[in-house]
């Protein structure tokens, strides 16, 4: 065990428990009153909870994800597959609606969320069959098996509906897909040929006469200019993540003084968790720790670079695009500089699902980085030996 830990990426796992941490502090802070207020639970109900996500978390990653081989993982991965795919179906029959969407099991201690799942699974299944039909040199055609069980899964994420999730489920299938050494020529036309049938398919919904989003989703559709549509729920939100982060300054108002966590911001503790951080902590420490985020990311791209297979590779690219999806999806929402999706802060927001996925998901990039430099051990070894 001491010898694999010796072999992680150090500034990457210390990042991930410093943003962890640091979550933890302004998750306590930003739910305090909404905890009491607004769900009659004490005021650090979601502190606790976000806690033990954490700790379990680091459990799987510690106690078993970094010893567990990544060559193994073509044996979970078609359970995870069919798993994920049917989890998302009974949604329909069995989920819970939350905010008009239909994406979550109430399991009592736990709401699970698939889609958050079901990104890392993606990632995790092209990872696995582009590592075996590389060395196979399989047809264009075959590689495109995990582009459509990708489509299939974005479609039943959409249909909750989660706009958010499906949008990063797509973009992270569609790079995953751009960075795999096949048929670049043949690859393009395919692209092509997709992006036509989309259009077609959307220009067909729009005179179908059917409804292609609900209300909520149509309101968000209009994101510009929010503080001059304070009434409605959009212009309302965003506004207010506008007013935290003014209120802040260059140095805040010091921890545990937001005013507008007061219930101004209705998810203080999730998707606008960077407002009330920077109301508290300033925009200085805003900058921190967008900076922090920028080296968490390089750390990622690093081992993405130097892995010895395709799969390895793979596992770390969609991780590195899982976290990045994430920021950008959040902060140009909260910005108003696209619709607010909902979709929450990798570390710092509130949420057990997304908490577990994204830290189990750092702790595969380690795997991958030490098998990079465990292989890379034997053939030093192996190359002083035939000297």
């Amino acid at each position: 065990m001491k010898n694999n830990i010796s072999k992680m990426d150090k500034p990457l796992l210390l990042l991930v428990i410093l943003y962890s941490i640091l979550g933890l502090i302004m998750i306590l802070s930003a739910s305090s009153v909404s905890a009491v207020l607004r769900y009659d639970v004490p005021s650090s109900h979601f502190f606790i909870r976000q806690l033990i996500f954490i700790i379990v978390s680091f459990l799987i990653g510690f106690g078993f994800i970094i010893h567990f081989p990544t060559s193994k993982y073509k044996i979970i991965t078609p359970i995870l597959v069919i798993g994920i795919i049917a989890a998302l179906v009974g949604l329909f029959i069995y989920g819970k609606i939350v905010n008009s969407a239909q994406s979550w099991y109430d399991l009592g201690f736990f709401s699970l969320q698939p889609a958050e799942f079901a990104k890392s699974i993606i990632i995790v299944y092209m990872a696995v069959f582009y590592n075996n039909s590389l060395k196979k040199k399989k047809s264009l055609y075959y590689n495109l098996i995990p582009v459509a069980i990708s489509i299939l899964i974005f479609v039943l994420v959409a249909m909750q509906p989660d706009l958010g999730g499906a949008v990063i489920i797509a973009g992270i299938a569609f790079f995953l897909f751009q960075i795999i050494p096949i048929n670049k020529e043949g690859k393009m036309k395919l692209i092509k040929v997709g992006g036509i049938a989309i259009i077609i398919a959307g220009v067909a919904l729009l005179y179908s006469g059917k409804d292609v989003l609900n209300a909520m989703q149509m309101s968000r559709l209009e994101f510009r200019n929010p503080c001059t549509r304070y009434q409605e729920d959009t212009g309302y939100q965003v506004c207010n993540g506008f007013i935290a982060i003014h209120n802040g300054g260059w140095f805040g108002k010091g921890l545990g003084n937001s005013s507008q966590k007061y219930l101004y911001l209705p998810e203080a503790h999730t998707d606008f968790i960077f407002p009330i951080l920077v109301e508290e902590l300033g925009l200085v420490t805003g900058i921190f720790v967008l900076l922090g985020y920028g080296i968490m990311l390089y750390r990622i791209l690093k081992i993405a670079k130097k892995a010895d297979n395709p799969r390895g590779s793979i596992l770390a690219y969609g991780t590195f695009l899982l976290i990045l999806f994430h920021l950008l999806v959040n902060f140009m929402g909260i910005l108003a500089l696209i619709p607010l999706t909902g979709v929450p802060v990798p570390f710092l927001s509130y949420g057990g699902s997304f908490t577990i996925n994204v830290i189990i998901m750092t702790f595969v990039v380690q795997r991958v980085c030490i098998e990079t430099k465990t292989n890379q051990t034997k053939r030093e070894i192996a190359a002083l030996g035939k000297k």
